[in-house]
């Protein structure tokens, strides 16, 4: 009887440990995050804020406090330059994905070994600065330089020098900093997919191209939606890239902030543009969370 009252009293007390545990718990989350919000608000959240109050105030926007943004849209040469970023963005992502979902799908099905050595290349060039890694493939595409070499040894030819110094080169360099990041965010994804599944539609008569596009594929959506948008997002603010092989060809608001920040000193206008990009942003993370809550819903 002593035994049953002690096993009662036991039950009844261990969900109120548990809700003073949680309670305390609760009350102290706020102490030990209280260093990390003061540094996002100080260095974060402030220059933000005075930012976006700079482009609303500056001198020639008294009159139209959303001088600078209706200029952005208005002007047929910066609305070019935005869909500028925007194209480069879109052509660098669909290429980081046709290049990188191969190498994410067989680091995930067939990658043994070799797993840990590929892994190691894929991050190695991160751990260097983004300029070594730009000059670089500047050294590779230049007129002397390595690529066009081996194309006069296998009498190709040069390069056009018309590629050397513009677009091609810009697209180069970017997809090279960026394909690490589409590759790590699918083959986790991949590596959670059943293999069993994908037995399954073969026993049941798919061939491996059906399997893959009717069954591997759409269970991977949520690496590829992760990837796109953050290669996406990564590419609309790359600056040092752009500007260092792009030769004053590729313009785009990165390379247009740096010019109204050191050449015409108009830090309104250049806070509006910086603007702009984390509208752009905060818009492509409100279109990854849509995507990623859709393909997790039961179908």
């Amino acid at each position: 009887m002593s035994s049953a009252v002690q096993h009662t009293h036991a039950s009844v007390d261990r969900p109120g440990r548990k809700t003073r545990s949680r309670r305390d718990y609760a009350v102290a989350l706020p102490v030990w995050a209280a260093p990390a919000i003061a540094a996002l608000t100080l260095l974060f959240a402030v220059p933000l804020a005075h930012n976006a109050w700079q482009s609303l105030t500056k001198e020639e926007a008294t009159a139209d406090a959303f001088f600078y943004y209706r200029k952005i849209i208005s002007d047929p040469y910066y609305r070019g330059v935005l869909f500028e970023t925007l194209s480069v963005s879109f052509i660098v992502t669909v290429l980081c994905l046709l290049l990188s979902y191969p190498v994410a799908y067989y680091l995930a099905r067939h990658a043994r070994r070799s797993r840990s050595a590929i892994l190691f290349l894929l991050v190695a060039p991160l751990l260097t600065s983004v300029i070594m890694r730009t000059l670089g493939i500047r050294l590779i595409l230049a007129k002397q330089g390595l690529l066009n070499a081996l194309l006069d040894t296998v009498s190709l030819g040069p390069i056009p020098p018309s590629l050397l110094n513009g677009p091609f080169s810009v697209y180069v360099g970017i997809i090279h900093v960026l394909i690490p990041f589409m590759v790590l965010s699918i083959t986790p994804v991949i590596q959670r997919i059943e293999p069993a599944i994908e037995e399954s539609a073969v026993i049941l008569g798919a061939g491996a191209l059906r399997t893959f596009w009717h069954v591997t594929l759409p269970l991977s959506r949520e690496g590829i939606y992760t990837g796109c948008i953050l290669v996406f997002m990564m590419s609309n603010g790359s600056f040092i890239t752009q500007l260092m092989l792009g030769a004053g060809k590729v313009v785009t608001m990165p390379v247009l902030i740096f010019q109204q920040f050191n050449v015409t000193q108009d830090t309104a206008f250049a806070g509006a543009m910086g603007n702009m990009l984390l509208i752009m942003t905060i818009v492509c993370l409100a279109i990854q969370s849509l995507l990623i809550s859709r393909s997790r819903r039961p179908q």
